[in-house]
């Protein structure tokens, strides 16, 4: 089997769970023999956006974006893993970018390509709007140019299965099914109404809703979102197939050394977009309960977002600096260490389709806490468990976990054997079973 997917981000440059998920599971797919043709958007090599995409060259050498994107245009491809192919599109695509740091983007672009290769940056107004959900003021007009840049792509690639991942690459993969007639699977990792809760952007849903409908079989990451998909998009249910994340336990590095300065203290970590959906305003909230029964507990915020100014604000009037630390957006092995440093992770989400931190975080034996709005809790069903809106109830769990270290190690013990079973590679399988059926290969 030969795919051909779309995606907007991919380690290192992630700006959430979606790219180590398109990760995971496309190595998982290389390793049942599936040969990937990834298509991305390309970011240069300036600003903060050098670290966007690794690749190497089929002898194993690694290269410059710059150089890449040369020798692609040269017809050379390249390989990072065996079986998966990447291709840069010449888009600055990122949902979470402000209108500054896209003209930004947008004129490195112009110095390294030159005029004739500026020309599809449409400025069409119809596709600048206020957008919802923390995006960038200028995302829609760059979902356009992708899509027509990528799709494209489409008709120089021989391959059996088109598949999409959320939103933003959805345009792209309808012309592209146009274009060659190929089957279609979409991939919901998360919705508009998750993103944006009762405001949604209409448009947004809109495209999200031709993806749906346009696909030949919708991939949801959990029951939860299979059933918004059905309930709120109209999809027939026997469309829609659940294929859970997951995580890979030897990628985890175990030898952080705790700095002595914390020891004595209790950690607790929220990792994630401070954004509506994420749930962080139930966080602050919750450890402002908890430092009114212990004191030997500091709370690290990590993650960058629209509410990040407010929460801030609100710490200081209730004077919890001492005791609740921001830690900015993290990548990278940042985000191993700080897991690793951790008594306890928290993901309250107002409305999580999966959720995969949990994961990331059990895989340093961290026992975690999580709202029962997040699509992780169907397969964790050990997981302390949360309503989002509880804090009382969070706080308590919080309190309990850190005073009684053997509910911790009961917790770390009875999802380790959990976690055998959320592998990649049962991803995989269920994937390659979908590409074959739709594309009828036996």
């Amino acid at each position: 089997m030969r795919i051909l997917m779309f995606g907007w981000e991919f380690p290192p440059h992630i700006s959430g769970g979606l790219g180590t998920a398109c990760f995971g599971m496309t190595r998982a797919l290389s390793r049942k023999g599936v040969e990937v043709i990834f298509v991305l958007p390309r970011v240069g090599d300036g600003g903060d956006q050098n670290t966007f995409l690794q690749m190497r060259s089929a002898s194993g050498t690694m290269i410059t974006t710059a150089d890449a994107d040369r020798m692609v245009q040269a017809g050379h491809h390249f390989w990072q893993e065996e079986g998966v192919r990447y291709l840069p599109v010449d888009s600055p695509l990122s949902p979470y970018m402000t209108a500054e740091s896209y003209g930004q983007t947008i004129q490195f672009l112009r110095d390294v390509s030159g005029p004739a290769q500026s020309q599809p940056l449409v400025r069409n107004k119809s596709f600048t709007f206020t957008l919802h959900g923390g995006y960038g003021p200028d995302l829609m007009t760059e979902v356009w140019r992708y899509s027509r840049l990528a799709a494209v792509t489409a008709t120089r690639e021989n391959f059996d299965v088109i598949h999409a991942h959320d939103w933003m690459t959805y345009p792209a993969a309808i012309m592209a099914k146009a274009l060659t007639g190929k089957p279609l699977v979409v991939h919901i990792h998360a919705t508009e109404f998750d993103r944006s809760g009762v405001n949604i952007n209409e448009q947004v849903a809109g495209i999200e809703r031709a993806g749906l409908h346009a696909a030949d079989m919708v991939v949801a990451v959990s029951r939860l979102t299979r059933n918004t998909v059905v309930e709120r998009y109209g999809v027939p249910p026997e469309k829609v197939k659940v294929v859970y994340n997951a995580v890979a336990r030897h990628e985890a590095e175990r030898s952080y050394h705790i700095p002595e300065r914390i020891r004595h203290e209790k950690r607790v970590l929220f990792l994630g977009r401070v954004t509506y959906q994420k749930g962080p305003e139930y966080f602050l909230e919750a450890a402002r309960l908890v430092l009114e029964k212990m004191s030997n507990v500091r709370f690290f915020m990590a993650g960058s977002g629209d509410m990040l100014p407010g929460l801030i604000r609100r710490v200081g009037q209730l004077r919890m600096g001492r005791h609740f630390h921001f830690a900015g957006f993290l990548r990278g092995e940042q985000v191993d260490h700080m897991f690793a440093l951790s008594d306890l992770y928290v993901m309250p989400s107002v409305s999580e389709p999966f959720g995969i931190t949990p994961l990331e975080a059990m895989l340093y034996d961290v026992p975690v806490l999580l709202s029962r709005q997040s699509g992780v809790s169907e397969v964790l069903e050990h997981a302390l468990k949360a309503d989002f809106w509880d804090t009382r109830d969070m706080a308590d769990k919080i309190c309990a976990v850190l005073r009684y270290p053997c509910l911790s190690a009961e917790l770390v013990k009875n999802c380790r054997e959990e976690m055998k079973f959320i592998r990649w590679r049962n991803a995989a399988e269920h994937l390659l079973s979908i590409y074959r059926d739709i594309a009828g290969v036996r």
